[in-house]
């Protein structure tokens, strides 16, 4: 005797409401273990394996690669108390519910909690079926399911399946150069160069309404968010231009001496986590519903980010308990996770405070929109030499430009101000930041 047991889309955290199936792990007539990842999904802020509560044989797949599911949908349903089915540890899956709550980068070991039931009967093998009430039929797949290709694809990069996937190449047709027949970028592109010279499809007469492009995933998160935070946050922006000649030899001293290297990033994320916390009332948020401003105990820093997915906000927790040596290389972990699309929504969440250093992208000034509900975002323009006032002389220097673009519900100007102020004297003189943590 055998349960049939639907596994929905689970809630994958932070108020995210769908996902987009990127690649499926198991093909129908597989046989699953308790936590075995069965699909990799695309969320709007990371890209996940999501891992199956039951163990048992696969009987149905919903969704094909590339199909948007809302939370809750249906996933895959699983046959479990079958002689084929197995658990974590090779026992059979029948005498337990499943694992419980899926739990985004924690595998499924929440407690349990009952989840809906499909029940049927499987037909005993000499085919005849045990004397039972008729079963309940098994939902049917949104839509005709093609043959699963048999084996999974030898890939391990989310940006070369997103590179596949963006250019309609399908991985199975590919054979990989790497370890292991490892698919790589260089396959998928060797693939894309044979394409680009077969014969041009007939010309199609472009829409006269332009070309229309989703606002999902990433983009439509972003958007969502930037649009809350201009209706609810009245923000100002208030800059200064400083001098980062000292700040820089001072990192060039340090990085000297062969300790591991300090990027410039960690040093200003240590200056912005001394001047919060002078200047408190910009690590903080505002509670619509109570109407008031809620101060924050820790800084937790973002950053923005710029990746092939679009723009996101890594977040680098409890900022100001670290050094220079850490924040560097908590900032190198999360940008190559973010490059490369492992982010977990718990790392893109919780941010207090938010740097944002779009001086990589060669401009001087910006007046960012901030990142909803934070309260506050310093902005950082490039680093160039210009002509400088320096102890009463005219001398070449290294200026930035600093912005400071606040809530004016939850400060003045004096406070932003002050803030960007001192920001701007630890810049130009690293020893303030001494005397005053």
């Amino acid at each position: 005797m055998a349960q049939v047991l639907e596994f929905k889309l689970p809630d994958l955290g932070e108020g995210l409401t769908e996902a987009e199936i990127v690649r499926w792990l198991v093909a129908v007539g597989d046989v699953v273990a308790v936590d075995q990842p069965v699909v990799e999904v695309e969320t709007a802020k990371a890209m996940v394996e999501v891992p199956c509560p039951y163990g048992g044989v696969v009987t149905a797949r919903y969704g094909e690669e590339g199909t948007e599911l809302p939370v809750g949908a249906p996933l895959i349903t699983v046959a479990v108390g079958s002689t084929d089915s197995v658990g974590p540890a090779g026992e059979p899956a029948a005498e337990a519910e499943g694992s419980g709550n899926v739990l985004v980068g924690y595998g499924t070991q929440a407690p349990a909690r009952r989840r809906r039931r499909v029940r049927t009967q499987l037909t005993a093998a000499n085919g005849t079926a045990p004397a039972a009430p008729a079963p309940a039929p098994l939902p049917e797949p949104a839509a005709p399911e093609p043959p699963a290709p048999s084996g999974p694809v030898p890939v391990i990069s989310p940006l070369v399946r997103k590179l596949a996937r963006d250019n309609g190449i399908d991985l199975h047709t590919l054979r990989g150069t790497g370890p292991d027949g490892l698919i790589l970028r260089a396959d998928v592109e060797a693939a894309l160069r044979v394409e680009s010279t077969a014969p041009a499809p007939a010309p199609t007469t472009a829409h006269p309404e332009g070309t229309r492009i989703p606002l999902k995933g990433v983009r439509g998160a972003v958007a969502e968010k930037l649009s809350r935070s201009r209706r609810e946050i009245p923000d100002a922006t208030c800059w200064v231009d400083a001098d980062a000649t000292e700040l820089l030899r001072a990192r060039a001293a340090m990085n000297a001496t062969g300790a591991p290297k300090i990027s410039l990033v960690a040093l200003l994320a240590r200056i912005c986590a001394a001047a919060l916390a002078r200047f408190p009332e910009l690590n903080s948020y505002v509670d619509t519903e109570a109407r008031e401003v809620v101060q924050l105990p820790g800084v937790h820093l973002g950053f923005a980010a710029q990746t092939e997915r679009g723009l996101v906000v890594p977040v680098v927790r409890d900022a100001h308990t670290r050094d220079a040596e850490s924040l560097t290389a908590e900032f190198a972990r999360l940008t190559e996770a973010a490059r490369a699309g492992r982010l977990t929504p718990g790392e893109l969440t919780g941010g207090t405070f938010t740097l944002n250093n779009y001086g990589v992208f060669g401009v001087d000034g910006s007046t960012p929109i901030i990142n909803h509900p934070e309260a506050a975002m310093l902005g950082v323009g490039r680093i160039v030499p210009k002509p400088w006032v320096h102890e009463g002389e005219l001398a070449v220097r290294q200026v930035v430009q600093l912005s400071l673009t606040f809530d004016h519900r939850v400060c003045d100007g004096g406070t932003a101000g002050g803030f960007l102020r001192y920001v701007a004297d630890c810049v130009e003189q690293p020893a303030v930041l001494l005397r005053t943590v």
